[in-house]
């Protein structure tokens, strides 16, 4: 099956300038790019891109969708924005190893979805222990985009040592479990999994019988990870971390793990997250200034994974991760169970005189800017709420914000819903943020705090923000740049074939109509997603003209195909480790590179 694209404005994934050309597709393979007209067969499918760009499909390199892909496979709502390839298994989370139960209390409550959804179709489906188990059940779901995967530390540690213990302070691995840890590591390189996800950070709490404990990884010491890092670092693969956002000393952890300086190479390794936050302005320099004196002076390969867009999240309530952050919300979080025992100390004098004290304070590392005049209520109630700030409604009650907030909390529970935006609020300052080459683009979380988030188009909006910049004749960087570090780049830094056009490489397209790329990118919506539960969406179905996945096309103008959630589209991606290149024997690199030839 041959299909042309014609006359489009063609961006190979790499910083050399776009051109109008012709691209042929042969079956999954692109087969012929000329700026010269392609001679086809009658029965050819040609798809006229004249005024359009052709690029490759977008790499989202942070997803949580390692439960979603389980219960809905064609992850649908990344593919119509143009998003062809997916990573998994984030944060120490993966569905690999560990049993039923004990993958739903580890990623229910941190990644905010639905466990009465998740756990009746994890429970019917999960036969797999082992990583080869485990890509053997994903190569049978018809899958949308391709999948790549971290192993989650959490997941392999609770499956070694068993939840009770893996949860247990101070309890570390035997010599033997450890060994076994080692080995389910090596057994997930073997089969292509990019790397291992480790975890530092006190925010992310257990869901179920162990509630509000740390993730397992949380609990490791350093001989435990510096063994599994040791191997991740031997076999040319990856690490990818969450510091400890409270006093982020964990940060430095993962750039000295990267350094190469007196060892044999450096390690790849990517941080969670990076942007220009309100309530910390200046830690962005200051890990940027980290992050050069490790990749230049200690000869490290280290990159942060750049969130790059307004950080907006919305709350019902106190159902937000944030509040994780300092002891006073953390508390509320832990009573969420039981809202009786909640509101009282909700209400109680000394718990209130405590958050005030959290609240207040400036000197503390914060991710949100605890400031309730900048939390605006959405949904209430009481409508005339609505547009208002928690400060101005305190203003209108004659009390402090905090006690007007928990007030809130404590009679309407879930049923006031508000946002703030914590970080990149003011466009005209992402130049330093899009340009910085110690970041990677990428920090969506896409299918996890699905009522709180919604970054599934985040690639469109970086080029809305791009293309607005070079309205303004004060350009963020070129248009071929922001589509190399949403495609190509990422590929490259985390060993994947993927991101780029070229002669020979898997057909994943994404055509996008510049003349329909506005700032509807940015609105937000409510969309179905699963058994009557809404997600929030940015949606603008007209941006998009065409995403093909291994040469078939998922979407069209403005639909999905017949197909498309009915067969398998993408594959899962094996990651191209050096080790893997290093121990083929010569016979199979002469066989590799004859077929290659043919």
């Amino acid at each position: 099956m041959q299909t042309l694209i014609k006359n489009g404005l063609v961006f190979d994934g790499t910083p050399s300038p776009a051109k109008i050309a012709h691209i042929l597709i042969q079956n999954d393979k692109i087969v012929n790019i000329s700026e010269r007209e392609i001679s086809v067969a009658e029965d050819c499918k040609v798809i006229d891109a004249a005024g359009k760009w052709v690029m490759p499909g977008f790499i989202d390199n942070h997803t949580h969708y390692d439960g979603e892909l389980l219960v809905a496979p064609s992850l649908s709502e990344s593919v119509r924005h143009g998003v062809t390839t997916v990573m998994l298994g984030g944060c120490s989370l993966s569905f690999v190893c560990s049993d039923v139960e004990d993958c739903c209390d580890m990623f229910t409550r941190v990644e905010a979805f639905p466990r009465e959804i998740l756990y009746p179709i994890l429970k019917k489906q999960k036969n797999w222990s082992t990583p080869q188990q485990w890509l053997d059940h994903i190569n049978t779901l018809a899958i949308g985009p391709n999948i790549a995967s971290f192993i989650g530390h959490s997941d392999i540690r609770t499956a070694v040592m068993g939840i009770d213990r893996a949860l247990t302070k101070g309890e570390g691995p035997t010599e033997t479990e450890l060994k076994q840890m080692g080995d389910l590591l090596e057994d997930a390189l073997d089969v292509g999994f990019v790397g291992i996800s480790m975890q530092h950070n006190p925010w992310d709490k257990m869901d179920g019988r162990h509630w509000s404990k740390l993730l397992p990884a949380a609990y490791s010491k350093g001989k435990e990870r510096n063994a599994l890092t040791q191997i991740v670092r031997d076999r040319g693969a990856h690490l990818q971390g969450v510091p400890n956002l409270v006093n982020r000393v964990g940060a430095l952890w993962y750039m000295f793990q990267s350094a190469g300086l007196f060892r044999k190479k450096a390690l790849k390794t990517s941080m969670v997250a990076i942007m220009d936050l309100k309530g910390d302005p200046y830690i962005q320099s200051i890990i940027s200034f980290l992050s050069s004196f490790f990749n230049k002076g200690l000869k490290a390969d280290f990159r942060m994974q750049a969130f790059v867009v307004p950080f907006r999240v919305l709350a019902e309530g106190m159902e937000l991760v944030i509040f994780e952050e300092f002891p006073a919300g953390e508390l509320a979080r832990h009573l969420s169970r039981d809202r009786e025992k909640r509101d009282a100390t909700l209400m109680d004098p000394a718990y209130r005189k405590q958050f005030k004290k959290h609240y207040k304070s400036k000197l503390t590392p914060k991710v949100w800017q605890r400031d309730f005049g900048d939390a605006y209520v959405i949904e209430s109630p009481d409508k005339s709420m609505i547009g208002k700030s928690f400060m101005d409604i305190a203003k209108e009650r004659k009390q402090h914000p905090v006690d007007t907030f928990l007030d809130l909390v404590v009679e309407m529970d879930k049923d006031i819903l508000w946002e703030t935006t914590v970080g990149n609020h003011d466009p005209s300052r992402y130049k330093k943020l899009y340009n910085n080459k110690n970041w990677v683009f990428g920090f969506a979380d896409s299918g996890a705090h699905i009522n709180n988030m919604a970054f599934y188009n985040f690639p469109l909006r970086v080029l809305r923000y791009v293309q607005v910049s070079h309205e303004k004749g004060e350009p963020l960087m070129s248009y071929e740049k922001a589509v190399w570090r949403l495609t190509k780049e990422n590929a490259d830094f985390f060993n994947l074939d993927a991101g780029h056009l070229a002669v020979g490489k898997r057909a994943d397209i994404t055509i996008i109509d510049p003349k329909k790329l506005s700032d509807e990118v940015h609105e937000y919506h409510n969309a179905p997603f699963l058994q009557d539960c809404d997600r929030l969406v940015n949606r603008n179905d007209d941006v998009v003209d065409l995403v093909m996945i291994n040469g078939k096309i998922a979407w069209q103008y403005g639909e999905f195909t017949t197909t498309f959630g009915q067969e398998k589209f993408g594959q899962f991606l094996t990651a191209q480790h050096e080790y893997r290149q290093r121990n083929k024997s010569e016979e199979s690199v002469k066989t590799e590179k004859h077929l290659e030839m043919v």
